[in-house]
């Protein structure tokens, strides 16, 4: 183990530590260090089994609140999660979705920078913007960013985003990093509408909640965007090269070529880019390979538009594929799982999870 995981001095901060991504980054940094937690959620049902570990302190609490945000600042590295990041809030609550990602994480930036913490601050490949279908690989630092007109509500969440990275960008005196993650994917993901959640998802725990209840998956224009799947085990082994990398006594000032603070980073796997229409395919298949069932017994994908299923204000991106030539040449990371292997982990949690909530309106999940 590196020298920096070994010190126990050293506290991390986890704003969104309950969520999907955060509650594998909490198991994981408890697992390979020997740091201490300070959690930060407004819910904590994932991580149950954490909540008694004496190197954890857990609040709850959201960055609306200024004393908390400076709690948070206090410490070495500040790692931000929380976001409000589904589809359906873009357009239904477009005020709220850009104080959430722009007004809020604004503050902590503030903090962090008057403190002197590391900010790694989780951002979105949705800030490339609205993409063609042959566009080319999405390069931090050189490709231009177009987004759709203004009563696309839909780019509440991208512009947010975006505009949050340009303010800690330009902050002095700010050590940060930025993560855009390319469609994270895995055990715990999202919610089933109904169930542990309103709205709609994002798309894997959208088409595995179609699969458990035994309908359609809808494919939004014909399915035909495509997009590029990560595994949530890759995502955390990036984070960790990241916190070596930034631990190690790398600085802007002795290593500008190979430092990680000020810096944008794709987070995402290119080998694993399919057409949403193939996704769909791809998981009818495991999950009937999962239930042992002949794939012929489940209902086959159905078209809607954009409008019909999200609401007025629905645009969208074509294609989004990542370059990963910045985190493999500063970090040393490659995303390694195929998608076949990161789409049977994530239905094999989804089916065990909810086996016994095949329909809207069950009094709770099974765990």
């Amino acid at each position: 183990m590196k020298s920096q995981f070994n010190d126990s001095s050293i506290t991390v901060a986890v704003v969104g530590c309950g969520g999907f991504v955060g509650s594998h980054l909490l198991d994981a940094i408890l697992a390979r260090t020997q740091w201490r937690v300070f959690g930060v959620d407004l819910d904590f049902y994932r991580i149950q089994h954490r909540l008694r570990d004496e190197r954890c302190e857990f609040m709850v609490a959201d960055l609306a609140d200024k004393s908390v945000v400076e709690r948070i600042a206090k410490y070495p590295v500040v790692v931000n999660l929380a976001a409000i990041c589904t589809p359906s809030r873009y357009m239904a609550e477009a005020p709220e979705v850009i104080r959430s990602n722009y007004d809020h994480p604004a503050s902590l930036a503030d903090a962090c920078a008057k403190s002197g913490s590391w900010l790694i601050h989780f951002s979105t490949s949705e800030v490339y913007g609205r993409t063609s279908a042959d566009a080319g690989l999405l390069v931090e630092d050189e490709t231009p960013l177009t987004f759709g007109p203004v009563t696309a509500s839909r780019w509440s969440y991208a512009t947010a985003k975006l505009l949050t990275e340009r303010y800690i960008a330009g902050l002095k005196n700010l050590k940060w990093t930025v993560v855009r993650p390319f469609n994270f994917v895995g055990p715990y993901m999202d919610f089933m509408p109904g169930v542990d959640g309103s709205g709609i998802p994002r798309v894997l725990a959208n088409f595995s909640s179609a699969l458990v209840r035994g309908e359609p998956l809808k494919l939004v224009n014909g399915g035909v965007a495509k997009r590029s799947f990560t595994s949530v085990f890759d995502a955390v082994d990036f984070m960790f090269a990241l916190f070596e990398a930034g631990l190690a006594g790398n600085s802007v000032e002795n290593d500008a070529g190979k430092s990680p603070f000020s810096q944008a980073f794709n987070v995402g796997n290119p080998d694993n880019e399919v057409t949403i229409a193939e996704l769909a395919y791809k998981m009818r298949r495991i999950f009937a390979e999962i239930k042992c069932v002949d794939v012929e017994s489940i209902p086959g994908p159905e078209t809607v538009s954009g409008e019909e299923y999200y609401g007025e204000g629905y645009d969208d991106s074509m294609r989004r594929l990542p370059s990963v030539e910045k985190a493999e040449r500063l970090l040393g990371f490659k995303a390694q799982t195929p998608i076949d292997v990161v789409l049977r982990e994530s239905l094999t949690w989804f089916v065990g999870h909810y086996s016994n909530t095949s329909h809207p309106g069950t009094d709770s999940a099974s765990s």
